[in-house]
């Protein structure tokens, strides 16, 4: 008599319909924003959790942007962020699958850990990076507290799950090529053309502590940082674009990550801002004191025609004879026939020929 086929792994059942349903939404797509509010909706069904930090990040520098997240405790964030971008345990910028911080002994856990989640009472830390050839295209670390700071910050449905296991960081695996895909469809769709007599900002600035307090800003900057992370009705912007870029010129200056400290976001309306930090003072600029204790000046202004297609063409996917290709027509499109005309007679005259045809000709051998 045969034996019975063995039963279906409950478990593995409920990651299956998980991942269907994230695959739909995936599919989906839409706006970033609510494209990352509904895929939490469904992780946090089959995974559970109780904080999350959910970012875009610009695809060359992988610097973090524009963020869905909740947090044990604002007031706490700029300590988080400076910690997060400081500590090489988990970064998202050398992550190859997804990776918890219980996977090490606690004293191996980074600063982060020891001066940022501990203290907050934060039990465990997953996190998965959105990558692909083109690009990063945005990183999620999902929280899980203790006991006793379930009590205190959270919502009554977390606090009891004990650290990620291998089973969930499998999922998380699982689900970063759909989720990869749709962030960066959800970022090409944001190229668009601009409403005429749009307004186009001028540089703002914020000021920095080294620890990463705002002291100070030009006017006007509570508009565009509004943009890029609405603030519950009658509150304040937070800053955490700014404090992502500033992070990041910290986790440079101490040989973290050599990536530049720059992220190029969109706002809204086909508007893309290029966000970049820098300390006060400089060679150009002496300064008494230590570098790391001179303040930091994040920058906000409209992106460049060549930051921007960039972007574009990373998140369309082009290769690289179509980018170059692109690269050609946009900087013929800036040239005006007066100019091209100039510098074709300059050639002309080097080269010895007298017309477009018989330049090629001679160029290119045919």
């Amino acid at each position: 008599m045969p034996s019975p086929s063995p039963s279906p792994d409950p478990s593995r059942l409920a990651y299956d319909r998980a991942y269907e349903r994230i695959a739909r939404v995936c599919a989906a797509g839409g706006e970033p924003r609510q494209l990352r509010v509904r895929l939490l909706r469904e992780l946090r069904a089959v995974l559970g959790f109780d904080a999350f930090a959910f970012l875009l990040t610009d695809p060359v520098t992988e610097v973090g942007c524009a963020p869905v997240a909740r947090v044990p405790d604002l007031a706490e964030l700029p300590r988080i962020v400076r910690r997060k971008y400081l500590t090489p345990v988990n970064r998202w910028t050398g992550l190859s699958g997804a990776a918890a911080l219980s996977g090490y002994a606690p004293g191996a856990r980074g600063a982060m850990w020891a001066q940022a989640l501990a203290p907050l009472g934060v039990r465990d830390l997953a996190s998965v990076v959105f990558r692909d050839r083109h690009g990063c295209w945005g990183f999620l670390d999902l929280w899980r507290y203790g006991t006793r700071a379930a009590a205190r910050y959270g919502d009554g449905t977390g606090g009891v799950a004990g650290p990620f296991g291998p089973a969930e960081l499998g999922f998380l695996d699982r689900i970063a090529g759909p989720v990869t895909a749709a962030l960066r469809a959800g970022q090409a769709a944001a190229f668009t053309v601009r409403p005429p007599g749009a307004v186009r900002p001028g540089p703002l600035v914020l000021l920095l502590s080294p620890g990463l307090r705002v002291r100070g800003r030009t006017p006007g900057s509570d508009a565009y940082l509004a943009g890029l992370l609405p603030p519950k009705a009658g509150e304040a912007p937070v800053p955490a674009a700014v404090y992502n870029v500033a992070a990041q010129l910290l986790a440079r200056e101490a040989g973290v990550d050599p990536h530049p400290p720059r992220a190029r976001v969109h706002l809204a309306d086909g508007l893309w801002l290029t966000l970049r930090a820098a300390r006060i003072g400089g060679e150009e600029e002496p300064v008494t004191g230590r570098a790391e204790d001179r303040e930091i000046a994040v920058t906000i202004e409209e992106s460049t025609p060549a930051e921007r297609l960039d972007v574009f063409c990373r998140a369309y996917g082009l290769s690289a004879r179509e980018t170059g290709l692109l690269g050609l027509l946009a900087g013929a499109l800036f040239l005006s026939e007066h100019t091209v005309q100039d510098h074709l007679k300059s050639v002309f005259a080097k080269t010895g020929t007298h017309s477009r045809r018989a330049l090629l000709a001679r160029a290119l051998g045919t």
